[in-house]
């Protein structure tokens, strides 16, 4: 688990207005940093399946969130994808 002092660094990153807390772009953020945290582990611990299985469920989750963001608003999610320094 990402501790709350770095969930809350990305909140505040990704936010578009104050009370913004739960925005398709701030879940992506979340998500990310979790995948980069269980990616680590994954690296120690690589028969942990259970973990795997998680990570692989993550991903599509975040996978999901950025395919709204982009049919909703295509420079949006450009700029999302290049702030959250994934794809490309």
């Amino acid at each position: 688990m990402i501790s709350s002092e770095k969930k809350q660094a990305v909140v505040t990153s990704l936010q578009t207005k104050k009370d913004d807390t739960g925005s398709a772009a701030v879940q992506a953020g979340i998500m990310t940093e979790r995948i980069k945290e269980l990616t680590e582990h994954l690296k120690v611990h690589k028969h942990d399946y259970a973990a795997r299985r998680g990570l692989l469920q993550l991903v599509g989750k975040r996978k999901r969130h950025l395919q709204y963001i982009a049919s909703k608003d295509g420079q949006a999610y450009l700029k999302l994808i290049e702030k959250l320094g994934i794809r490309r």
